[in-house]
């Protein structure tokens, strides 16, 4: 063997351990309660820019998981008590090839701007209940409470 077939042999291999990698991590996800979710960020109208992903309640944290990324942590994370939901749409145009069948997408703000959740309508269902469900007096922090 020379040296290229040795390369082409360790690149083969490392290629295939990073998709085993990326498989054993969405399920793991999957098994742990995570949803599929896309996002995006860039609000264009041309309806580019979106991530595949995957969602996990974590306390009063929304994580999200790229679907094709090898790493363990999420690539964002939306506090439940900076998070709101607004408008609601469906896919339209570019979106209806990109997103999954029967998404709707819900326009969100938090203490980053906004940005897009594109999920199903169980889905959605969840994340709302899972933003009502805040325990009493959890949104107030101690410095906003006026005192009687």
């Amino acid at each position: 063997m020379d040296i290229l077939e040795i390369a082409g042999l360790l690149l083969l291999v490392l290629g295939l351990v990073l998709i085993a990698w990326i498989a054993l991590r969405r399920t793991l996800l999957v098994r742990s309660g995570a949803i599929d979710l896309c996002w995006r960020d860039r609000l264009d109208d041309d309806g580019r820019g979106w991530y595949l992903g995957l969602a996990k309640f974590e306390g009063a944290d929304l994580q999200l998981f790229r679907s094709f990324s090898p790493l363990p942590w999420p690539n964002r994370s939306l506090d439940r008590v900076t998070l709101s939901l607004g408008d609601r749409r469906i896919p339209a145009g570019a979106e209806l090839d990109l997103l999954p069948r029967g998404a709707v997408i819900i326009r969100c703000t938090d203490g980053a701007g906004e940005f897009e959740l594109g999920m199903t309508d169980a889905a959605l269902t969840g994340l709302s209940s899972w933003l009502e469900s805040t325990p009493p007096g959890s949104r107030f922090r101690r410095n906003d409470v006026r005192e009687l």
